[in-house]
């Protein structure tokens, strides 16, 4: 036997081995499974790793890690798989699936829910509806936990009660050489400093403790108008922004009708604007706050309605559905003046795909102020906007025109730009904008890095390489 199938027969050995210890299960290529297990949100990528460990619980890492290790792969980790980059799948390597890990306690004395790294924000919000409480995390229900809090985590609270990395308590976590750790403002505070806001540079995070609010029933949903009308509608709306209290989180979507029950025939298929966000708090209060917004000129539609936190946490589901090519870009903005807006719109008017979403967040001005720039390591407290493209499409052979037009859009809004990027929004842009990421903390971030994973064994992220 020749040194090449040799070295095959002792690693397929130790991965039998290794398959027999899991409480989960071990995929590789030539499973029949292995095509829906290498399945993430963006269609685009295309990568195949060698072994994918499903874990069920917190022994399944340590011993994946220690696998990965002894046998020199690459390893990713997964949670919800949405990152548009794909880095939750190494090429040639090892990828640490977390999704099955899906254990979820709340205590609604307390307002404390512990979510296993596997869960989603739809799933976590799911059963938090039955107490009335809500969890601070995500546009979009589909988006993991794990992902989206490791980055910051802005999403439809940010503004009443903070990012979703703002609401973490603690956060169990196994390093690099196995060990398995608790970060909290107690127990290794310099690791429960970086993983809020750092993504997943410094271990692999098993389960997270977070804060959680009341937000029974909230009022939520858009209004759309024509495109005729987009300058006007999203001026009015960024005026509307400034006196808009906490409880209100809001943001300005272009995009294409879908063929929906609330959008007139005539409408669908047309290029909209949509304003749309929730309201967090007395029901007759955000009646009266949103009514300017709904009777400011003459909507398309208005779907603006009461609904459960839970319904409002997936309403905007429908416009990033899975299994799509996708390539984003990503700023935050130094503000919102009204020739951003006018040529934020006339861009929009090329757009080749009827799937792509442009998207302006309105998230400062409240809770995420008041957290202190050094205090985590999301650094971007003081930008109110940041501009999101989202081109979506169905046939790999348009990639060209689609991204192509998005590199378009972001330079000519480029000048708008606060230099600093959503590290949860950024794509493969190389070192500097990772850096631009994290600002001023990028250098303690490197201290940490080299502290608790000094041989960058995760580096298929948003890379913090170790301090020298």
């Amino acid at each position: 036997m020749d040194h090449e199938r040799q070295s095959t027969a002792s690693f397929d050995s130790a991965a039998d081995l290794l398959k027999s210890d899991l409480r989960g299960d071990l995929v590789r290529i030539r499973d029949a499974d292995y095509e829906d297990a290498r399945r993430i949100y963006n269609a685009m990528i295309d990568r195949r790793p060698e072994v994918i460990v499903r874990c069920a619980g917190v022994g399944d890492v340590i011993d994946a890690i220690k696998f990965g290790r002894a046998h020199g792969l690459p390893i990713s980790v997964r949670g919800g798989g949405h990152n548009v980059t794909g880095n939750a799948l190494a090429d040639r390597g090892l990828t640490i699936d977390l999704s099955l890990m899906k254990g979820l306690r709340i205590d609604p004395r307390l307002r404390i829910v512990r979510a296993e790294a596997g869960l989603t924000w739809l799933e976590v919000n799911h059963d938090l509806q039955h107490f009335g409480l809500a969890a601070a995390g995500g546009f979009v229900g589909t988006t993991g936990v794990a992902g989206l809090t490791l980055g910051g985590g802005l999403g439809w609270l940010v503004r009443k009660h903070g990012l979703a990395c703002d609401n973490l308590v603690s956060a169990d976590i196994v390093t690099a050489d196995g060990r398995f750790l608790q970060a909290s403002k107690e127990d290794n505070p310099d690791l429960f400093w970086a993983i809020r806001g750092g993504g997943g540079n410094f271990g692999i995070v098993t389960s997270f403790e977070f804060e959680v609010h009341p937000a029974g029933t909230v009022l939520a949903g858009l209004v759309i108008h024509p495109a005729s009308r987009a300058r006007e509608a999203m001026k009015f709306w960024r005026d509307f922004e400034t006196t808009a209290p906490r409880e209100l989180t809001t943001g300005a979507l272009l995009f294409t009708a879908p063929p929906a029950p609330f959008v007139p025939e005539d409408a669908q298929g047309t290029p909209v604007v949509g304003i749309g966000g929730v309201f967090t708090g007395d029901l007759e209060v955000g009646e009266k706050v949103l009514r300017p917004l709904r009777d400011w000129g003459s909507p398309v539609a208005d779907i603006i309605e009461p609904m459960p936190y839970s319904a409002a946490q997936t309403m905007a589901d429908a416009l990033w559905p899975h299994n799509f090519q996708n390539y984003w870009k990503s700023d935050f903005l130094n503000g919102l003046p009204d020739d951003a807006i006018d040529t934020m719109v006339a861009k929009f008017s090329s757009v080749p795909s009827v799937m792509t979403t442009v998207v302006i967040e309105h998230n400062g001005d409240g809770a995420m102020n008041d957290v202190r720039r050094g205090d985590t390591a999301f650094w971007h407290r003081d930008s109110s906007y940041n501009l999101l493209v989202t081109s979506m499409w169905e046939d790999r052979r348009n990639a060209e025109e689609n991204i192509s037009w998005t590199k378009d859009f972001v330079e000519a809004t480029a000048r708008f730009a606060s230099g600093g990027v959503y590290v949860n929004y950024l794509g493969e842009e190389g070192s500097d904008r990772i850096r631009s990421a994290f600002g001023s903390n990028f250098d303690r971030l490197t201290a940490v890095k080299q502290k608790y994973d000094p041989e960058n064994v995760f580096r298929l992220n948003q890379n913090i390489e170790p301090a020298d």
